[in-house]
């Protein structure tokens, strides 16, 4: 045994959870209930991950006009073609069972004067079909009762304010983590199962609504592992961004627009249909700003009701504005990936033992565009599927001491000149000359979003190729797949 082995400390598990977001903490609850014994690993504290800031709500099916099978046409169209069927059908089917397990679980979700869950209209939605929990703090909500269930469950055990640091070989299988604790001791964490649910990758892009570690950590881990990733091209850019000094980026939820929000430029011109899904808005905002050099897109919140909305109303408040006489300045930033690392329905990646659930997986669920809110609803579904499908995973038969092959990962933190890069040849609009430079930047993820946004000549949701403006009907059904450098397609059904 190595001296690095005998000055790491070990511990075991069935299950490892790596996140501590809305997918992480379903999951590891779904395993415990299941009897598993999990530890989950947050580089956080609990209820202060991307999750908490979520102001979207969740999507199911739970009105009487309301169906499965609509729910699951909205998000086909939203996919633009290529959204994974039996991923689609999972998500819409089981969506409105774990909003009643939320219930149970504690969560509070918003009601109308009848005393009904209120359903909110959102774009891409043919009908209202959104619960929220606190207008726009639904992930504050959930979470906060989420981490509250972990913290005190006998069988899960919490690292908090550590860090993921390589992935462990066992046999051919992925046997665990390396840890790294804050105060620079390493934790050889070994389970049957290890579910990576750490957050997506939008903060790569120098303007994003993400907060600044949400930089693809999951994906940079299992590529570095040989694990397979997909669908790295499309990456959606939130129409609706808050442009100030104070506050820039910050999130002004689509749900302000269901509720007759309206999108008006410089002339104080409607544009665009503010309902329409969100690559359509964002592009539709983009030229805008283009066509007129220092030209500007306000959000007029005028006739809303922002007590509905009160931490979008005080965040617009210490930003100075006051949403009741002025429009609000808003651009597009990156906002969601809908790439990751990819998986079955069930959460299994390429390699044996190791799951993935959340925004850093890819199931191939939002195709080439999220349909709004459908991502705290996957956080659930999936979570829910990966939680039970780590907590059947067997048990490793011998002892093994770890980092089988793996040579040290590389840093998973982007410099400002990556991010200044990918917003610039990366952004709403790509060309092959800008993705092309982009192959040379120093950071591997970055690489490959470049070479799997070259790969992909057309025009097709979150992914627009101004040198390849409309979609091609050869990319139909097909998700960009990458095991080595260059990426391959692959139809997923």
């Amino acid at each position: 045994m190595s001296r690095q082995a005998e000055q790491t400390e070990a511990l075991r598990a069935d299950v490892a959870v790596v996140g501590a977001g809305a997918a992480g903490l379903y999951a590891a609850l779904v395993a415990a209930h299941e009897g598993a014994r999990v530890v989950l690993v947050s580089r956080s504290p609990l209820a202060e991950t991307a999750s908490y800031w979520a102001q979207g709500g969740i999507a199911a099916a739970l009105a009487v006009y309301d169906s499965p099978e609509q729910h699951m046409a909205d998000t086909l169209a939203a996919g633009r073609g290529i959204s994974r069927p039996s991923a689609v059908r999972a998500l819409c089917e089981e969506a409105p069972a774990i909003v009643r397990d939320l219930e149970r679980l504690g969560v509070r979700f918003d009601a109308d004067r009848h005393g009904a869950l209120a359903l909110g209209l959102e774009g891409g939605h043919s009908v209202r079909r959104v619960v929220h929990a606190g207008g726009a703090a639904t992930g504050r909500r959930i979470t906060r009762e989420l981490s509250a269930q972990v913290a005190t469950h006998e069988r899960i055990e919490v690292l908090e304010r550590a860090t993921a640091r390589r992935l462990l070989g066992s046999g051919g299988r992925c046997g665990g983590i390396e840890v790294d604790r804050v105060d620079g001791s390493k934790l050889h964490l070994r389970a049957a199962a290890t579910v990576l649910a750490t957050g997506g990758a939008a903060a790569l892009w120098a303007r994003t609504t993400n907060p600044p570690g949400a930089v693809g950590a999951g994906l940079t881990l299992a590529a570095h592992a040989g694990v397979t990733l997909a669908d790295l091209e499309f990456v959606q850019f939130h129409p609706t961004a808050l442009v100030s000094e104070a506050s820039d980026g910050f999130l002004i939820t689509e749900a302000v627009r269901g509720e007759g929000a309206l999108l008006v430029d410089d002339a104080g011109e409607r544009f665009v249909d503010e309902l329409a899904p969100r690559d359509q808005v964002a592009l539709a905002i983009e030229h805008v700003l283009r066509a007129d050099d220092g030209g500007r897109v306000f959000l007029d919140l005028r006739q809303i009701d922002m007590t509905h909305f009160p931490n979008i109303a005080a965040e617009l408040r210490r930003a100075g504005i006051d949403p009741a006489r002025e429009p609000v300045p808003v651009a597009p930033a990156a906002h969601y990936t809908m790439g990751g690392i990819a998986t079955d329905v069930d959460g299994r990646s390429s390699l044996p033992g190791l799951l993935a659930v959340g925004e850093c997986a890819c199931s191939g669920l939002h195709g080439a565009n999220r349909l709004a809110s459908n991502s705290l609803a996957e956080c659930f579904v999936f979570g829910r599927r990966a939680g039970l499908s780590a907590a059947g995973e067997p048990q490793p038969v011998a002892e093994d001491d770890g980092a089988e092959g793996l040579d040290e990962p590389p840093d998973p933190r982007p410099s400002h000149e990556t991010r200044a890069s990918l917003w610039a040849l990366a952004g709403i609009e790509r060309t092959a000359e800008g993705l092309r430079r982009l192959l040379d930047d120093a950071f591997p993820l970055a690489r490959q979003v470049a070479a799997s946004a070259l790969a992909r000549t057309e025009s097709r949701g979150a992914h627009q190729r101004a040198d390849h403006p409309k979609a091609e009907s050869r990319f139909d059904g097909l998700h960009g797949v990458v095991r080595g450098a260059e990426p391959a397609f692959e139809e997923w059904r």
